[in-house]
């Protein structure tokens, strides 16, 4: 199945992918897969562990090129260029598309210079009064600037995971990117803190395209305004999220939503 969606979803897609094709040496982790993704809006792509939801969060700044023996077939679109072509710059489209991983990969330095590592990396440093400005929208756009703004010294290890999480999300925004992709971004962080993590993401979805792999459908459901299953590989449907949990067009999709397997 190449993928199924709703006929009335009517949005700006800020991501396309055309026949896309995902292959590990000879293995297919993802096959025909054909969807639209809209701008501004919050995207889940949920499957059970192992169908390639991670696999294809990673396509759209092409990390997956970073793994050995992966080829890819077919097309993402993003802004009206297909980001597979051989002469993409690698760097700017990895500065417009930022990743936050599942567990906080903060560096074992500062807060601060935790924060001006990706202006440095992509050259984007000025002045010491810009920076600092910088800093202190990064750190208030993901609340965290007034449980910091005396400690930006401070070892960011020393802080709990859930503020850590969103120092990570800053250092991704200090980019100014388009689209931000979450890989089970909550999953090592308690109820709570999640359910903050996720407030934060209606707030950035203002701006930004936001895209998120999730294990945990209460959570797609709650935060996400639109939801694609994945299952071996295949997209078997996409659509509006209350759609999709409540009145799922493929069987398949309701046996997992309903948590006949998985």
């Amino acid at each position: 199945m190449s993928a199924a969606g709703s006929d009335k979803m009517e949005f700006v897609a800020k991501i396309e992918t055309e026949k896309l094709d995902l292959y590990y040496g000879d293995f297919a982790a993802l096959k025909n897969i054909n969807m639209k993704i809209p701008e501004r809006q919050i995207t889940s792509i949920i499957g059970p562990s192992g169908c390639g939801k991670s696999t294809l969060l990673r396509c759209f700044n092409r990390m997956n090129d970073l793994s050995e023996h992966v080829r890819v077939e077919g097309r993402i679109i993003i802004e009206g260029q297909n980001i597979l072509d051989a002469d993409t710059d690698l760097i700017l489209l990895r500065r417009k598309v930022g990743m936050v991983f599942q567990r906080p990969n903060v560096f074992d330095l500062s807060v601060y210079h935790n924060l001006i590592f990706g202006l440095r990396i992509h050259r984007l440093l000025k002045g010491k009064d810009e920076i600092m400005g910088a800093i202190r929208a990064g750190l208030e756009s993901v609340g965290l600037w007034e449980d910091l703004r005396g400690s930006i010294r401070k070892n960011a290890h020393q802080l709990s995971l859930e503020q850590q999480q969103r120092l990570c999300i800053a250092r991704v925004l200090l980019l100014k990117p388009d689209i931000i992709l979450l890989d089970e971004s909550c999953s090592a962080l308690d109820p709570i803190a999640t359910l903050r993590i996720e407030e934060l993401l209606r707030e950035l979805k203002e701006q930004y395209t936001v895209v998120i792999v999730t294990h945990n459908m209460q959570q797609a459901a709650r935060v996400s305004d639109y939801t694609g299953f994945l299952y071996m590989g295949e997209l078997i449907e996409f659509g509006d999220t209350d759609q999709v949990f409540t009145n799922p067009k493929e069987e398949l999709t309701e046996n997992y939503v309903s948590g006949r397997f998985g």
